[in-house]
């Protein structure tokens, strides 16, 4: 009789061994859809046989991710591997995240990310690469990549951006580059990605408006350079995107002046960031009927009737913009807002009843 229970058993223990279950060094939350292994010294990726959906690695130890690191979780949506040293990622190391999403990679050491690392990664949507030690993105590494919505590389190496360099990333709309020490951007390298609606370039070291390597971006709707010592801003610089700019940071950049058509057909812009640069005057290309914050401190303001526009714009805006003149003597260290020196320009007076309409 025994053995006759013995043999109906071996079935079900057959099943129970083969179930799902937790690696001894992680947390998991429902049914393995969640599993948490952070900061607990770990040198290999565990295997995972499940249908996990979030797996959290963030401070252990991997400095290489090998080919088909998590190819037995091929219903991961969210990966998280933060902060784990990583040096180097392989080809096919995300081999069979056909779901996933989220790639977390932020905080690490990597300077190689071989091609075809990103391999099946078709629904991959955001991709987080911050504070790494990455130069160059190889010609094709991103063309997997067609579902990639939001990508980060603040603070890399990358100092130019060579052409095709985004290849493949034809739906890309937030890319952040800040803080990478660029110093120029090829034509072409960012053709292929026409559609963005956020370019952060801020805190590089770009010493000319880079005019050819943004002339094919159409819908930009955010723009930050600030904190690149670019000192001429030219002809048509936005003309590209200008139906549909609303923001732009040139603040502390050196500035010195804009060509007189700089902002032509930029016709929306509402945030306009300019402090903190040498600027006498602005240009009659700025238009300021849907302005409604600029920041405009620690320049060199010659107030004369050039400037009486944006005194206009002063007067019927809420906002009280710190900006002070430079400049004729008589009113130096006077706010533009408060000083006289524009009673005398022709045409201010009606300006003003056309802004506060």
């Amino acid at each position: 009789m025994q053995s006759v229970s013995l043999l109906l058993l071996a079935p079900l223990l057959a099943l129970v061994s083969a179930a799902p279950r937790c690696p001894a060094a992680c947390n998991c939350l429902g049914d393995l859809l969640h599993v948490v292994c952070e900061n607990r010294g770990l040198r290999k990726i565990p295997r995972i046989n499940s249908k996990i959906r979030l797996l959290s690695l963030q401070h252990n130890r991997f400095p290489v991710l090998p080919p088909n690191a998590f190819s037995s979780m091929k219903t991961l949506v969210s990966l998280h591997l933060q902060d784990c040293r990583i040096r180097q990622v392989s080809a096919s190391a995300f081999r069979g995240l056909k779901k996933l999403v989220y790639l977390y990679l932020a905080n690490n050491e990597i300077s190689l990310i071989k091609p075809g690392a990103f391999q099946d990664l078709s629904e991959l949507t955001y991709l987080y690469l911050d504070n790494n030690r990455i130069s160059s993105l190889s010609k094709g590494l991103l063309t997997p990549l067609n579902s990639l919505f939001v990508m980060h590389l603040t603070n890399n190496r990358i100092t130019q951006l060579k052409p095709k360099a985004f290849a493949g990333a034809k739906e890309l709309r937030w890319l952040y580059l800040s803080g990478n020490g660029m110093t120029s951007i090829l034509p072409g390298a960012l053709d292929e990605v026409e559609n963005l609606a956020a370019l952060y370039l801020d805190k590089n070291q770009l010493s000319k408006y880079p005019a050819e390597g943004l002339r094919k971006l159409r819908v930009v709707e955010e723009l930050n350079l600030s904190h690149n010592p670019i000192r001429l801003i030219p002809d048509n610089a936005f003309h590209s995107f200008g139906r549909y700019v609303e923001r732009i940071w040139l603040d502390h950049m050196d500035l010195e002046r804009f060509s007189e058509n700089a902002f032509n057909g930029v016709t929306g812009l509402s945030s306009l960031h300019l402090g903190n640069n040498k600027l006498e005057t602005l240009p009659n290309s700025l238009v300021l009927t849907k302005m409604q914050n600029m920041t405009l401190s620690n320049n060199s303001w010659q107030c004369n009737c050039a400037l009486a526009p944006l005194r206009s714009w002063m007067d019927s805006s809420r906002n009280q913009v710190n900006a002070v003149c430079s400049s004729p003597s008589q009113y130096r260290g006077q706010q533009i807002r408060h000083t006289t020196a524009f009673q005398s320009c022709k045409g201010r007076t009606k300006r003003n009843k056309k802004h506060t309409l």
